[in-house]
C-alpha cells in the first residue's frame, strides 16, 4: 500500500499548490515533487517502486490538468474522476511491485516515540490527511458536476446559498477520520449527525424563500437539496474510505 500513499500525498500537494497559486505550473510541478520527497523519505527506490511512482507522477499531472478544466468549463467531470480512479486502481493492484517503507521515515518514528507505528502506516495516514483537505472538496465537486449539480466557474451556484462548505468539509473528514482512528466511532457518528442539524435551518429557510417567492414547486431549494444531499454523501464516503486505508 506504500505506492497508494504516496500517489494520495502527490494528489494532495499538488491541489493545495493549485489552490494557493493562480498559476497551474506549481500544482503540475508539485505531484512528481512530491513523489520523489515520498520515496526518498520512505526508502521507496527498488525497481517496482520507480515503476509504480513514475505512473503517480504522470497521474498526478494529469489530475491537475483534468481536475481544472473541468472546473473551468463545468464538464468533462468524469474524466478527472476516472484519472483519480485508475490511478488509486493500480497502486492497489500492483501493491505488490512496491518495497516495505523504510527509510528516513523508519528511523524518524522510533526516534520521536513512536515505535509502535509502523513505517508504512505512517506514510498512508499522511496520505489520507491530505486527501481529506483541498483533493476531497475537488473529489466532491467533480462527483456533483457529474450529477448535473454544480456550474462552470463564474456561475451563480447552489452552493452560494450553503456557506462555509469548502471549510466545514475538511474539518468534518479530519474529525471522522481522527476520532475513528482513536476508535471513537460513535464520537464520528455525531460528527456526521451534527452535520445535518447545522444545515437543516438553512435549506428549511431556502424553502421558505421560494414559497414566498412565489417560484415554481420545487424550483431552487431542489438544487440546494441535492447539492447538500449528494456532497455530504460523497465527503463522507472519502472520509470513510479514508479511515478504512489507515486502519488496513
Amino acid at each position: 500500500m506504500s505506492a497508494l500513499a504516496v500517489f494520495l500525498i502527490a494528489v494532495g500537494v499538488a491541489d493545495i499548490c493549485r489552490k494557493l497559486s493562480t498559476h497551474q505550473w506549481p500544482a503540475l510541478v508539485a505531484g512528481p515533487l512530491a513523489v520523489v520527497v515520498s520515496a526518498a523519505s520512505a526508502g521507496l527506490w527498488h525497481r517496482g517502486d520507480i515503476a509504480l511512482l513514475a505512473v503517480a507522477a504522470i497521474l498526478s499531472i494529469a489530475w491537475v490538468v483534468l481536475g481544472g478544466a473541468a472546473e473551468r468549463t463545468g464538464s468533462r467531470h468524469g474524466r478527472a474522476l476516472t484519472v483519480f480512479g485508475v490511478g488509486a486502481a493500480l497502486m492497489v493492484g500492483f501493491g505488490g511491485w512496491a518495497s516495505e517503507v523504510a527509510g528516513p521515515l523508519g528511523r524518524w518514528l522510533p526516534w520521536v516515540g513512536l515505535d509502535q507505528v509502523p513505517p508504512g502506516r505512517a506514510l498512508m495516514i499522511v496520505g489520507i490527511v491530505l486527501l481529506q483537505l483541498v483533493t476531497a472538496n475537488q473529489l466532491v465537486r467533480l462527483i456533483l458536476g457529474a450529477v448535473g449539480a454544480v456550474r462552470p466557474a463564474g456561475v451563480p451556484q447552489p452552493s452560494d446559498r450553503l456557506k462555509g462548505g469548502r471549510l466545514l468539509g475538511p474539518m468534518e473528514r479530519l474529525l471522522i477520520v481522527g476520532l475513528g482512528l482513536g476508535g471513537q466511532f460513535g464520537a464520528a457518528s455525531a460528527v456526521i449527525a451534527a452535520k445535518g442539524i447545522i444545515r437543516f435551518p438553512e435549506l428549511n429557510a431556502a424553502r421558505k424563500e421560494s414559497a414566498d417567492s412565489g417560484a415554481p414547486t420545487g424550483s431552487g431549494i431542489d438544487e440546494v437539496t441535492e447539492y447538500f444531499l449528494v456532497g455530504s454523501f460523497a465527503s463522507w464516503l472519502i472520509a470513510l474510505a479514508g479511515l478504512a486505508l489507515a486502519a488496513a
